[in-house]
């Protein structure tokens, strides 16, 4: 049987079938819905980006990830305009997507007593995604652009955040106890402002679904690349050709830097299609800065023979 999205708003909306899930949607539509990703998955069917690869991605810039995403026509993966609790930490890892809105009695009585009764969790909705959360993922939330009673974390929960993800959060609404957030050296946050005033009239009304943070569609899975400029989704399936390619691009300025300043080669023989002397000189450049990485002629020659960046 295959669903689609209208079926599954609205059995968001409704509520129906009891499960003791952790997500909100099913497995198959999850499944379905980030089919083009081939790769291992989690339980609950959220794509699983490797370790490795999300360590690599850390190096990379984001505007040759956009780049990259772009000529592959995906044009609505980046949202700037955020806070953040430091200015030189990025965030990268997976993202754990959680959906907001407005509170409504009847509507939040019946979602925390099926989660209290029936799935075992504790406190408030904002709280149960946090223990959902592993090393590397990002929590991504969609609080609808609230401000005002509507920080979504403070100190105590940015504390159980990072000690299970070593990373951070994205949040489309607020954050409070900036001053003592600030002190957790290795996370950040990303917000669109910070509030002394507490948590609200919300209510987490899906996780592990696909959210909206301001013009990007973000599903389960995705690759979060959250640094200075803003942050950039990366899906799933496109995660190791975006890393691969950014890597490179990097890699080939650098060596671009070096090859025009002692006249080497000229900057059109850098940035047009490369001869086998150019490819021999990177290649014997790159052997002389271990500390760079390393590659093989046929990984060059794959990365080159895909150019649309």
């Amino acid at each position: 049987m295959r669903f689609n999205i209208f079926s599954v708003l609205f059995a968001l909306l409704l509520f129906c079938g009891n499960t003791l899930s952790s997500q909100t949607i099913p497995k198959e539509e999850l499944i379905f819905l980030t089919s083009e990703w081939k790769g291992e998955r989690f339980d609950d069917g959220r794509p699983k980006i490797s370790d490795n690869l999300i360590e690599r991605a850390k190096r990379i810039a984001i505007d040759d990830a956009w780049t990259v995403l772009k000529n592959q026509g995906y044009t609505n993966q980046f949202e700037g305009n955020w806070r953040r609790v430091h200015d030189e930490v990025p965030i990268v890892g997976r993202a754990l997507t959680v959906m907001y809105m407005p509170s409504r009695p009847d509507v939040v009585k019946n979602i925390k007593e099926r989660g209290i009764n029936e799935q075992g969790r504790k406190g408030d909705t904002n709280t149960w995604p946090i223990e959902m959360l592993g090393k590397g993922d990002v929590y991504v939330a969609d609080g609808f652009g609230k401000i005002d009673a509507g920080t979504l974390m403070g100190a105590t929960l940015a504390t159980a955040i990072y000690s299970r993800t070593g990373t951070g959060v994205i949040f489309n609404g607020s954050a409070r106890d900036l001053e003592a957030v600030k002190q957790m050296k290795g996370f950040n946050a990303f917000v669109r402002d910070f509030h002394p005033s507490f948590l609200e009239d919300m209510v987490a009304m899906g996780i592990n679904t696909p959210i909206r943070i301001g013009g990007v569609m973000v599903l389960p899975g995705d690759l979060v690349l959250a640094k200075e400029e803003g942050v950039l989704f990366v899906p799933a399936h496109l995660a190791d050709q975006v890393v691969s390619i950014a890597e490179f691009v990097s890699l080939k300025d650098q060596f671009g830097f070096e090859a025009v300043k002692t006249r080497m080669y000229t900057t059109g023989e850098i940035d047009g299609q490369w001869t086998e002397k150019v490819k021999s000189d990177f290649l014997k450049w790159l052997g002389n800065h271990p500390e760079l990485g390393s590659m093989t002629k046929e990984h060059l020659d794959k990365v080159l023979s895909d150019r649309t960046w």
